[in-house]
C-alpha cells in the first residue's frame, strides 16, 4: 500500500494541519516508508509462533504484600473542613 500526494493532503486537512508542498512531500515519503515496513512484517510467516508479551522469557520478581507505613488518616484529615466516618465531605456540585 502506498499513499499519493492527494492522500497526504486529505489526511492533513482532516487533522487540521497546514503543510507546505515541501512538508507534504517529506510526509508522503515518510508515510510510504512506514507502510513499506508494515508490508515487510506482513510477509513474514508466523504460523506456529505463539504471541509473546516480552522478547525474553522472564518472570517479574514480586515482593511481599505488606503494609510498610503507619495509618495517618486521622492526622491528614485534621486540616479538612468537614469529615464524617473517615471520609472528606465536600459541597454538592450536581443537584
Amino acid at each position: 500500500m502506498s499513499l499519493t500526494a492527494a492522500d497526504v493532503t486529505r489526511i492533513a486537512h482532516l487533522a487540521r494541519l497546514e503543510l507546505s508542498g515541501d512538508e507534504a512531500a517529506r510526509t508522503l515519503e515518510q508515510l510510504n516508508s512506514v507502510f513499506g515496513l508494515i508490508e515487510e512484517l506482513r510477509a513474514v510467516d508466523t504460523t506456529g509462533v505463539e504471541p509473546m508479551t516480552h522478547t525474553q522469557d522472564m518472570t517479574l520478581r514480586l515482593r511481599a504484600d505488606q503494609v510498610t507505613e503507619a495509618d495517618q488518616r486521622a492526622a491528614c484529615q485534621q486540616a479538612a473542613p468537614s469529615v464524617e466516618q473517615g471520609l472528606y465531605l465536600v459541597p454538592r456540585v450536581i443537584e
